[in-house]
C-alpha cells in the first residue's frame, strides 16, 4: 500500500479480455491483477525481517505462514478496493489506464466483493493462527488506505501520499504483534523508518507520471509544487528517515550489521536526493530520469535495510 509500480504485461493482458469471453485464465489474471501484487511483495518485504527481529531468530512456522497468508490477503483485498474506487482516474492516466477495473473487463460488483472477501479472510487467518491483536490491525491497515487515502486524502490535498502511505507501514506492527502478541518502541520505529521513508520513495515516481496525475485531477505535490520545491521536500523526508533508521540502533537494540547497512544505504539515498535537487535547480530536462533513478533506489533502500534487520539476530 504505498508507491504503485506498472503492472506492465499483466494489465495489457487484462485489457484485452472481452465482456461475457469465456477466458478462465485471462479472467483469473484479471483478478489478480486487481490486488497489485508488485506492491504486495514490497509490502513482506518488511513484514517478514520484522517476524525474525520479534522472534530475535527464527519464528515458528504457524506464525511465518500466517503473516505471509494474512498480510497478502489484506493488501490484496485493500489494493482491489483501491482499484475499484479510483477506476475513474486510473481510466485518465497512461500508467494506470490498462488495469481492469479502468477498462471494465472487471465489474464494479465483481471487484468489491473481491475486496471485502480478501479483507475478511486477512482477519481470520491472522486472528485464527496468531492473535486478535494482529488481525484488528490488519483491519485497520484495510481501512487506513481504502478511507483514509483513497477516499478522503487522495483527490483532496497534496499531503496525501505522506498520511496515506502510513497504511503500508502497518505490516510491521501486524508482524510484531503476531510473534510477540504486542507492540513496544522497537516495531513503532520501524514503522516510523517505513512511513518517513513513503514520500520520497513516491515523489520521485509522481513527477514522472506529473502530467497523468494533473489530467485526473490528483493533487499530487509535484502537480502543485515546482521541481526544487518538491526536492527540497524529499531532502527533509529523506534525512529524517535516515535519522530514524540509525535511532533503531539503540532502540532495539541492533548489532553492527545493521548499524553499518543502515548508514551506507542512507548515506547513498542521501547523496541521490541531492542530485535530485541539483537537477532540479539546473532546470535539467533529463530530470525525470534522475527522479526515476531515486525511485528504483528506494526500494533496493528498503530492502536492504529490512534485509539487515533479518540478519541482525543472528549475527548481532
Amino acid at each position: 500500500m504505498t508507491g504503485e509500480p506498472d503492472l506492465g504485461t499483466i494489465t495489457r493482458v487484462t485489457a484485452v479480455i472481452e465482456p461475457g469471453a469465456k477466458a478462465d485464465g485471462s479472467r483469473f489474471r484479471a483478478h489478480l491483477a486487481l490486488t497489485k501484487p508488485r506492491i504486495i511483495e514490497l509490502l513482506l518485504v518488511t513484514a517478514i525481517p520484522t517476524m525474525f527481529l520479534a522472534a530475535d531468530g527464527l519464528p515458528t512456522l504457524t506464525i511465518t505462514v500466517a503473516v505471509l497468508v494474512g498480510g497478502a490477503l489484506s493488501a490484496g483485498g485493500a489494493n482491489t478496493l483501491n482499484s475499484v474506487y479510483d477506476r475513474d482516474i486510473d481510466a485518465l492516466m497512461h500508467r494506470t489506464q490498462a488495469r481492469p477495473a479502468a477498462v471494465g473487463s472487471i465489474s464494479v460488483r465483481a471487484g468489491v466483493v473481491q475486496g471485502i472477501v480478501l479483507s475478511l479472510l486477512s482477519a481470520v487467518v491472522l486472528a485464527w493462527l496468531t492473535n486478535w491483536l494482529a488481525a484488528a490491525l490488519s483491519i485497520v491497515a484495510i481501512a487506513m488506505y481504502v478511507l483514509g487515502y483513497t477516499m478522503i486524502l487522495k483527490r483532496r490535498t497534496s499531503q496525501n501520499i505522506v498520511w496515506g502511505g502510513a497504511a503500508g507501514c502497518m505490516p510491521v506492527l501486524i508482524a510484531w504483534s503476531a510473534v510477540t502478541g504486542g507492540l513496544s518502541a522497537t516495531p513503532i520505529v520501524l514503522f516510523l523508518i517505513v512511513f518517513f521513508w513513503t514520500p520520497p520513495h513516491y515523489w520521485p515516481l509522481a513527477m514522472k507520471y506529473r502530467d497523468d496525475y494533473a489530467n485526473a485531477g490528483v493533487p499530487m505535490l509535484p502537480v502543485v509544487r515546482n521541481d526544487v520545491q518538491v526536492a527540497a521536500s524529499v531532502i527533509r523526508y529523506s534525512w529524517v528517515m535516515v535519522a530514524v533508521s540509525l535511532a533503531l540502533v539503540w532502540v532495539a537494540p541492533m548489532g553492527w550489521v545493521y548499524g553499518v547497512t543502515a548508514l551506507a544505504v542512507g548515506a547513498v539515498f542521501i547523496v541521490m536526493a541531492y542530485r535530485l535537487q541539483s537537477a532540479a535547480r539546473r532546470d535539467d530536462v533529463n530530470i525525470n530520469d534522475t527522479a526515476m533513478r531515486l525511485f528504483h533506489w528506494s526500494i533496493t533502500y528498503l530492502s536492504l535495510l529490512f534485509l539487515a534487520v533479518a540478519i541482525d539476530p543472528f549475527i548481532g
